[in-house]
């Protein structure tokens, strides 16, 4: 298929552009560039881009594409409650504009990145993709909005699916430092020590870069009639851990590391554990294969390989850092669009 990948730039678009190039799609990846530049390692190389604001796409940007995979976003919570206007104008807004563009234009398959803190607070019990929505954040909001918005553009002619995806992790060129693995692997490599703020019982499930980028290409590759107009939860129940294990599982990765579960911030109210049943099922093959003690060996050993440095750990591989030091050099204005200085 000829795709159109939004966010090619971005952590998990630099995993997933080559992937999908390696079963024989060709891609044309759509950013701004916002992150171009957060590379641990060598450069990587991006696909033929379309250097567009995902606020002005058009129906003509996206004629001739077969699909449409869209992961551009401000993609976390502390940049979403910083901005939380700027985060439903690109997160949501932008993302239905996106969706009525490629309808528009012919697109007939369109995936959307949404995430399993759509959920919230849900307790001990596994969710399914039936559960109660109930968003904790500005972020999680946007991405309830931009399911029921797209929801509604469905027909016999455009296909949307939405992958919930768990909690990222995993080594990616271009490195993100603010999600809980990466960031607790990167603490225990240059301090020593795997701090975790709060009490350490809230629940997360996680999901590796390349496990989430599989099931994007078995979704754009299934039956129209197997995924149109339906979400799945993207990982694995054995992922469901609370944010203790997964420091414990960093400890026992990196020598000569210390656990501290400090527990001053207290108990973080966004808990859930994830049913990944129906992607399974629905696709055949699909297993989201990556385990926690894996993944944090993957990052040990690329941190330590491409000499990681606090500083650039900071300021180039946090989003709200990036994003604030750009504004600051006259390179975003306030409504985070690109400019000059």
């Amino acid at each position: 298929m000829k795709i159109v990948l939004t966010g090619h730039q971005g952590y998990l678009g630099t995993v997933m552009a080559p992937l999908l190039a390696a079963r024989g799609h060709e891609v044309v990846g759509l950013d701004t560039g916002l992150f171009a530049d957060c590379v641990l390692g060598p450069q990587p190389q991006d696909p033929t881009t379309l250097a567009v604001d995902l606020r002005d796409v058009t129906p003509q940007h996206l004629a001739g594409f077969d699909a449409v995979i869209h992961l551009a976003a401000l993609s976390n919570d502390p940049i979403g409650s910083l901005a939380p206007q700027i985060t439903y104008d690109i997160n949501h807004a932008a993302s239905v504009r996106l969706a009525r563009a490629a309808k528009d234009a012919g697109v007939s398959r369109f995936l959307y990145a949404s995430t399993c803190s759509v959920y919230g607070s849900a307790g001990e019990d596994l969710v399914t993709e039936d559960a109660p929505l109930r968003p904790l954040t500005p972020y999680a909001e946007s991405k309830v909005r931009v399911e029921a918005d797209v929801s509604a553009l469905a027909d016999d002619s455009f296909s949307p699916s939405y992958l919930r995806n768990a909690t990222a992790f995993g080594f990616s060129p271009r490195l993100r430092a603010d999600i809980v693995l990466n960031n607790l692997v990167g603490h225990a490599v240059l301090t020593g020590e795997v701090k975790v703020l709060s009490d350490g019982t809230p629940w997360r499930p996680l999901v590796h870069a390349r496990d989430i980028a599989a099931a994007f290409i078995q979704t754009l590759e299934a039956p129209t009639e197997a995924i149109h107009d339906r979400a799945f939860n993207v990982g694995t129940e054995a992922n469901n851990v609370t944010v203790a294990e997964i420091a414990r599982a960093v400890a026992d990765t990196v020598p000569g590391s210390r656990l501290s579960i400090t527990g001053e911030t207290g108990s973080d109210p966004r808990s859930y554990r994830v049913d990944f049943s129906l992607i399974r099922k629905i696709l055949p093959g699909y297993e989201a294969t990556w385990s926690i003690p894996d993944g944090a060996a993957e990052l040990y050993e690329n941190y330590t390989r491409h000499g990681l440095t606090q500083h650039s750990f900071d300021e180039r591989f946090t989003r709200l850092a990036v994003l604030k030091r750009r504004q600051a050099e006259g390179t975003l204005d306030d409504a985070m669009r690109p400019s000059s200085p």
